[in-house]
């Protein structure tokens, strides 16, 4: 039932008809979640931005590259929503002793794969801030396959 309300918010979001407008052409802050990261956000024209990634876990560190396209929400002005696609390239350290941790005994590395991301965010028009929230699944490819699913919340200051 759960992945069928996704599903179907999924459509009505993608169907959406109303013309975007970006209410900022740079964005730089803080996400929270899976993974944490230092975020930047910059948009290349009314509908599209590239968002970088810089995140420091897995004993290591993980850079990540998404090209998103943007729309108005629910007809509620400054509130848009955005999907996108990427990858990412990183490097970890499996020395680190922690429960069921993924890169356990497998020495240091790197790790790549794709990205992709399904959020909303909303603009403040008072003080120069964007308040976002998202779902970013990624597959690894190396050191093997896995799937994981992320989320988190991101604040960024605007410019």
């Amino acid at each position: 039932m759960r992945n069928l309300k996704l599903l179907i918010l999924v459509f009505l979001l993608i169907g959406s008809s109303s013309v975007f407008a970006q209410d900022y052409k740079t964005a730089v802050g803080f996400r929270g979640g899976f993974p944490t990261a230092i975020t930047g956000k910059h948009f290349i024209n009314k509908t599209d931005a590239l968002e970088g990634l810089l995140s420091g876990y897995r004993g290591g560190f993980e850079i990540t590259g998404l090209y998103e396209r943007h729309a108005n929400a629910f007809d509620v002005p400054y509130l848009n929503w955005y999907y996108g696609a990427g990858g990412h390239i990183g490097a970890f350290d499996g020395e680190i002793a922690r429960p069921n941790y993924y890169f356990n005994d497998r020495g240091r590395g790197f790790t790549f794969g794709l990205d992709a991301i399904l959020g909303l965010e909303y603009t403040l028009t008072e003080i120069p801030f964007v308040i976002g929230i998202d779902m970013k699944p990624s597959l690894d490819f190396a050191p093997d396959p896995r799937l994981w699913f992320g989320g988190g919340l991101s604040f960024r200051f605007y410019f």
